[in-house]
């Protein structure tokens, strides 16, 4: 376990607990059964203070092997028809391009969001028999 602290374990373990708060009142029998969490090996995820909060609500981490983008979501599933949406598109200021960002995530199905999810956990098995090598689509 890693003794690291940094600035940004703080924020972290603040998301976590507002993730805490969203599954309590959206999916409060989840809590109950157990929370399995997925995230990289950032210092901020690996740091002291995150791995105590982990473990006083009990939250069990999936091992994730290092440089591993056919793991990560927003890699394999969310950037690919983000750049096609914004493909040839031009922004004036960053506040247009956030604007657009935002409106292009608010006029996602939730189905988007569940076949990204549900393809992770194949891609997880693929890279488990692996042994960590990449993925192929």
């Amino acid at each position: 376990m890693s003794k690291r602290i940094t600035p940004f374990a703080s924020r972290y373990c603040s998301t976590l607990d507002r993730l805490k708060e969203a599954i309590r009142r959206k999916r409060p029998g989840l809590l109950r059964r157990g929370v399995v969490l997925q995230h990289d090996n950032a210092t901020p995820h690996s740091a002291n203070l995150t791995q105590q909060w982990l473990q006083r609500y009990g939250w069990e981490i999936l091992p994730h092997p290092a440089h591993s983008p056919d793991l990560e979501p927003s890699d394999f599933h969310l950037f690919g028809p983000l750049k096609r949406h914004l493909g040839g598109m031009a922004f004036e200021t960053d506040d247009d391009l956030i604007s657009e960002l935002r409106n292009w995530f608010d006029n996602l199905d939730v189905d988007f969001f569940r076949v990204g999810i549900n393809s992770l956990l194949s891609r997880r098995q693929k890279c488990t028999d692996l042994h960590g090598d990449y993925v192929e689509k």
